[in-house]
């Protein structure tokens, strides 16, 4: 019959426990903070989209950047 070790991790420290995330992010210094973002959702054609989908990818770029930067063109920087 074989005996099974166990071995048993590190003595605890009486060390500060580390930040939360949700502390992190709270004490952080509010410098220039970017313009918050909102979502819009349009319906295309598939053969548009399918088209725009070809064209962002042989460029290397996202649809959401190009459609940004038509409205940017169109609407003004606000």
């Amino acid at each position: 019959m074989s005996t099974k070790k166990v071995h048993i991790g590190t003595k605890p420290t009486n060390k500060p426990a580390p930040v939360t995330a949700d502390a992190w992010v709270k004490s952080r210094a509010t410098g220039d903070k970017p313009e918050p973002m909102k979502r819009l959702t349009i319906d295309v054609p598939e053969s548009l989209h399918r088209s725009i989908k070809a064209q962002c990818a042989m460029r290397g770029t996202k649809i959401a950047d190009e459609v940004r930067e038509l409205l940017i063109q169109k609407y003004g920087q606000l």
